[in-house]
């Protein structure tokens, strides 16, 4: 990830307007920003979201709220709890995410 050329700024992520990402079941709800070729997202996923999708896309993400479990193509699982986050590059470890309860997250691809 390169930034360059982006000025300094905020985001009061409650004025973003949201997008609506239905899952395989249960939805997500992403407010989205791109700075460059940089993409920044808060992501609400509903109670009961699973993802529709094996994705290759690189991720940096944080939880902030609720439980994701994330599984990995290999078999490998891994749940993530407030305060906790996971990165992966793009092209490796196809990875996809469902949650029971929901789940409230801070996402930089």
């Amino acid at each position: 990830m390169n930034m360059q050329d982006i000025p300094f700024g905020t985001t009061n992520w409650a004025e973003v307007a949201p997008t609506e990402h239905k899952g395989e079941t249960g939805m997500a709800l992403w407010r989205t920003q791109q700075f460059g070729s940089i993409r920044v997202r808060m992501v609400e996923y509903s109670a009961g979201y699973r993802a529709d999708h094996w994705c290759e896309k690189g991720h940096i993400l944080l939880c902030l709220e609720g439980e994701l479990h994330t599984e990995l193509a290999d078999g490998r699982e891994f749940v993530l709890v407030p305060g906790t986050s996971y990165q992966v590059s793009d092209g490796t470890d196809p990875h996809r995410s469902y949650t029971e309860t929901g789940a409230k997250l801070f996402i930089v691809d």
